[in-house]
This record gives C-alpha cells, sequence and structure tokens, in this order.
C-alpha cells in the first residue's frame, strides 16, 4: 500500500483529483486530496493565503497521516512540494511533479512564467488594483487551462472551480532549496505537451535546475488530471512501483 498526498495549483481545490483519487484508490492505497487555504472548502482570507500557509497546510497534513508519503504537486503545487521536501525530506518517500513548477533556488512562480514566452496564461490574468489577487475569466479556464477536455458539459460543470480570487502572494515567493535537503528526495516529472500554461518549453527548462529520476510525457493540456485521469494514474503507478522492480531485479 502507498501513502499519497495530492497538492492542487492556483485558482484550484481538492475536488480537481476526485477522479485520481479514485482510481489511485482502487488497489487498497492511502489517497489524501487536500484544499490549501483559501481554497475550496478553508475560507483563510486573502492576507492569510502565502506560500509558507501553503506549505504549512501540507507539513501538517504529512504529521496527521503520520507515514512517508508520495507527495505529488499539480501546477503551482510543484513550487509548494519543492519546499515541503526541503522542510521535513525524510518524510516524503517521493516527489511527483504533473505539469508542475520545478524552481530552482532564487525562483519565483511569477518569474518563471514571466519568462514563459510559449504560456499563454500570465499575459491575461486579471489583477486586482491592489494587486493583491488575481481572477480568471470564464474563456482563459476553457481555451487554455482545460482546452483539451472534450466533454463539453462536464467543461462547463467545472469552470466556475476555478473563478476564485487567488492571492498574488505565493507567486513572489522565491524558492529556498539545498543539495543537501530537497536534492536527497526522488523526483519525478509529468510533463504535458500540450500545455499552455506552463509551455513545454519551461517545463523542459525547470527540468535542468535538479537530478530528476525519470520523466514521462502525457499528450495532454495542463490538466491531465481532468482531461486524462486514466492515463496519468497509470504513470503514477509506474513512477510508484519502480523501486519493488529494482529489488526484484536485484
Amino acid at each position: 500500500m502507498k501513502n499519497y498526498l495530492l497538492v492542487h495549483g492556483a485558482w484550484g481545490n481538492a475536488k480537481e483529483f476526485d477522479e485520481v483519487v479514485t482510481l489511485l484508490s482502487a488497489n487498497g492505497n492511502k489517497v489524501t486530496a487536500i484544499d490549501l487555504p483559501g481554497h475550496g472548502e478553508s475560507n483563510e482570507s486573502i492576507a492569510d493565503v502565502t506560500m509558507d500557509a501553503y506549505v504549512q497546510r501540507v507539513i501538517e497534513t504529512i504529521n496527521d497521516i503520520d507515514e512517508k508519503v508520495i507527495l505529488i504537486g499539480h501546477s503551482l503545487g510543484g513550487a509548494i512540494i519543492s519546499q515541503v521536501a526541503e522542510a521535513i525530506p525524510e518524510n516524503i518517500d517521493r516527489l511527483i511533479y504533473v505539469a508542475g513548477m520545478l524552481p530552482k533556488t532564487g525562483d519565483t512562480p511569477l518569474e518563471l512564467m514571466q519568462g514563459d514566452e510559449g504560456g499563454e496564461l500570465f499575459a491575461k490574468i486579471i489583477f486586482s488594483d491592489d494587486q493583491s489577487y488575481t481572477t480568471l475569466t470564464s474563456d482563459l479556464v476553457r481555451n487554455i487551462l482545460l482546452h483539451d477536455v472534450t466533454d463539453k458539459v462536464r467543461l462547463e460543470r467545472l469552470i466556475p472551480e476555478f473563478l476564485m480570487e487567488q492571492s498574488t502572494q505565493p507567486f513572489m515567493a522565491s524558492a529556498q532549496l539545498s543539495e543537501e535537503k530537497f536534492g536527497s528526495v526522488e523526483k519525478y516529472y509529468i510533463r504535458a505537451s500540450l500545455d499552455k500554461v506552463l509551455s513545454p518549453s519551461l517545463q523542459e527548462k525547470m527540468l535542468s535546475n535538479w537530478d530528476v529520476e525519470k520523466v514521462y510525457t502525457l499528450e495532454s493540456g495542463h490538466f491531465p488530471l481532468t482531461s486524462m485521469a486514466d492515463r496519468l494514474v497509470e504513470v503514477i503507478n509506474k513512477v510508484s512501483l519502480l523501486d519493488e522492480v529494482v529489488k526484484e531485479i536485484n
């Protein structure tokens, strides 16, 4: 049995992983998807929604599980799980990035998106007058985040979930990562080859920041957890079983 903890990204919530949770749980695995502060059913104010708050929520959840976890981060969730691994590397079995941010020390999510010439989202995000939060339009969600979701009825049902006020502070937090701690945790990356949020070229660039055990590619947009959950779970299961295969060979 494996313990999985799933961490969503910006404008997201735990419900994004519903299908992934169902599929991953089928083999008796323990699977937990959480709402980060200010997301979903977690109602913190914008001022309290920070990268530190995100990281602390994940750490608290891992402490409650009280076993090593396979930590999966999607999108901005990649930056979050990186900082969690820096804080408590001994509690992480491995990290899996799903079209996720894999920063080098000093990078901020904002800088990664600003420097992504192939990304189509950043320039269209709507900032509040005081710059404390951002919002998306239905068209942005439909055409950039979820552009490869083919079930139109399902797509229209999902769109309202992304129309929340997203705090900007987590985008401005610089990564503080070390080879000794973060570098000691095994990392796996699942690329999304049709991604319009974090372009394939940015994903490739981030992969040069750290040693990654293995890279997989899905022909999906930014949300393979929504557009092809079954294929995503197949890859996650492969990653989870790699050490057992090695043991059998040896």
